[in-house]
């Protein structure tokens, strides 16, 4: 079933209040001051029932200049416009206002309704029609039918009903499957129920028991009851005036411009990448930096404009530009939204969004504005690719492009699995969360971590390569560690890089000594033979062998690293065959007398206590004995 929202539009005092009495029978000034004034000050709503059976709900916003605020935060989500325009004045400067902003906020169905033709004659009536349709020109209202009321004698009544339904016809039914979006426009207190809030349900679906999240101020709550046209209902969907009974959550955490939203999937935010266009009637150009009014959503926010590719907008351009905001909000893609200067306050212009969360950008950057073009104009795939693009370097996990994307998780997923199959992302899956990332930024990744090896091999030829964790803390630090080890290991499985151990080089990388380090190394291993178990420390070595220290140290370290030689602490080392051959002896002696001691296995090997108790701890360390009091038995016997 279609859920439509009509909305009124026009200068104070046209009769949008009283029109909207006459169709429905209602009156939506709820306020003692606005029924004593009468004007509207706040927002109004009520609802009414089309020929057809359906059910449309209609919201009366105020005209007065001075809560222009109250008409903004009431025009998101309306379907059907009525610009009101009475006959005894024509147009003013609100209708006109009122006119800009939609056409802004860019709606696209609507007509025009000319109240109090009781007051004037057929000339007159000509003559203001006439004015109308020459404001509206160039607006989504320069076709629009015109239809002339008296709303106190109920004429032309039956025409706007015939009309709205026309124009319900041809709306598009919402889909419920979208992410749910409800932005605040009332809060206030019930007593007995707590917290409610009023709004119109954007996207998406609530029903009573959700848990839901206020953002921004991220608070949770539970929805408890849901009333659609005053009754209660177990479910709200898209395009309906919602009123939600909230437990758990106070009136001052849910205010007027606060969105609600499933638990995490939002992203509150300091800036917003838009689409901006000044209207053409302003009388100056915009320089960059300007200070100025933000309205989204029910929101309204002080932020700076900053222009990515001029110093100055001029009435009637169009371009992308950053607004810098002075508190944090949430807002989704395509979000509609109008800019007034700060003082004197007037609409200057409007847009939309083209990205929620983005960096601090440079200006003048020809390829950011290509990025900005395909998040405005590509397809949901398109701007989903650019996104995972932009945020890669952060390593985002699937909860987190739901909050980017204002994408709902399951459809989230199906266009992740199409990107993949077309080569363009890819997914790590670990045990908490899933992953993505761009194949364009694994790809410099890897190459950059590839250019890192082969300086290091370059520098440090006889070394095996860099430890994993090394790579993971210089390239991949932001990544979760698991992930970072995961990106590895992908780059290892696709042949890009071997791991030997702990260590990974190049795939092509191999250790070749040259003469020299030949030599070098004959001369340690022989001298390390000659003294076996009583070996000489490093420095003792060079020494001995008359060797230059760093020469010493590149081959030496070559063997440990190779496990020709073993470390047993910082200054005993032994050859591998002499290891090797110890504990052999030790288990011979073992087997033979059913135990050894520290003095023992130093007899056995004409060593020094020293190095005869750190190869017995080498030997429980490999499980091959066991400490008994202060003896060693075998770990476990053949």
């Amino acid at each position: 079933m279609k859920h439509i929202i009509i909305g009124t539009a026009g200068h104070i005092d046209h009769g949008k209040t009283t029109l909207i009495r006459a169709i429905t029978g209602r009156n939506t000034d709820r306020l003692k001051e606005e029924q004593k004034r009468g004007i509207s000050i706040e927002l109004g709503f009520t609802y009414f029932d089309l020929p057809n059976g359906e059910r449309a709900g209609i919201i009366d916003v105020p005209g007065h200049e001075k809560f222009i605020k109250n008409m903004l935060a009431g025009v998101i989500g309306i379907d059907i416009v009525m610009l009101v325009v009475a006959a005894d004045e024509g147009p003013m400067p609100q209708t006109l206002e009122h006119l800009a902003i939609l056409d802004l906020l860019g709606i696209k169905k609507g007509f025009i309704v000319i109240t109090k033709t009781d007051l004037v004659d057929e000339d007159w009536l000509e003559l203001v029609e006439e004015e109308i349709r020459e404001k509206v020109e160039g607006t989504f209202l320069e076709d629009a039918s015109f239809i002339k009321v008296s709303s106190t004698k109920g004429e032309g009544i039956e025409e706007v009903i015939e009309k709205v339904m026309e124009y319900s016809n041809e709306i598009e039914e919402k889909k419920d499957t979208d992410l749910a979006y409800f932005p605040i426009d009332r809060s206030f207190v019930m007593p007995g129920f707590g917290t409610v809030v009023t709004g119109t349900l954007l996207s998406g679906k609530i029903s009573v028991g959700d848990e839901i999240e206020i953002f921004p101020e991220e608070i949770v709550g539970r929805v408890r009851t849901l009333q659609v046209h005053d009754k209660d209902q177990n479910d709200a969907y898209a395009g309906q005036r919602v009123a939600m009974n909230i437990a758990g959550v106070k009136k001052e955490e849910a205010s007027r411009g606060s969105v609600i939203a499933p638990i995490g999937t939002l992203k509150k935010t300091m800036m917003l990448d838009v689409k901006i266009k000044l209207l053409k009637s302003l009388d100056r150009s915009i320089a960059n930096r300007t200070r100025v009014r933000l309205y989204i959503g029910t929101k309204e926010i002080l932020c700076r404009l900053i222009l990515l590719d001029r110093d100055e907008l001029n009435p009637g351009d169009e371009t992308f530009a950053q607004l810098r905001l002075e508190e944090e909000i949430v807002a989704k893609r395509k979000d509609r939204f109008i800019i007034r200067f700060y003082s004197p306050m007037f609409t200057i212009g409007g847009g939309e969004v083209v990205e929620t969360n983005p960096s601090k950008h440079k200006r003048f950057d020809k390829s950011l504005v290509s990025e900005l073009e395909v998040k405005s104009q590509g397809s949901q795939e398109e701007v989903l690719e650019q996104v995972i693009l932009d945020k890669s370097p952060e390593f985002p996990s699937l909860k987190e492009l739901v909050s980017y994307t204002a994408i709902v998780e399951d459809v989230l997923k199906e266009k992740i699995d199409e990107l993949i199959s077309k080569e363009k992302i890819m997914k790590f899956t670990l045990t908490k969360d899933i992953y993505i990332l761009h194949l364009d930024y694994f790809e410099n990744l890897k190459e950059n971590i590839e250019e890192e090896l082969k300086k290091f091999h370059s520098k440090y030829p006889l070394k095996t390569g860099m430890s994993k964790e090394e790579i993971r803390s210089k390239f991949l630090k932001y990544a979760p560690p698991k992930l970072g080890e995961g990106i590895i290991d992908r780059l290892i499985k696709l042949d890009y890089l071997k791991q030997d151990k702990e260590y990974i080089r190049l795939k092509d990388f191999n250790i070749k000594l040259n003469e020299n380090q030949k030599n070098i190394q004959t001369q340690i291993i022989n001298l390390m033979k000659k003294n076996n178990y009583n070996p000489l420390k490093r420095e003792e070595m060079i020494v001995e062998l008359d060797i230059k220290k760093d020469d010493f140290y590149e081959v030496f370290n070559y063997l440990v690293n190779i496990e020709e030689i073993i470390k047993l602490n910082e200054d005993i080392y032994l050859y591998i065959e002499d290891l090797n051959l110890a504990i052999d002896k030790l288990i011979d002696f073992i087997k033979k007398n059913n135990s050894i001691s520290i003095a023992e296995f130093r007899d056995v090997l004409n060593s020094n206590r020293k190095t005869s108790l750190l190869l017995l701890e080498y030997a429980d360390q490999l499980k091959i004995t066991l400490r008994n009091e202060d003896k060693r038995i075998l770990y476990k016997i053949d």
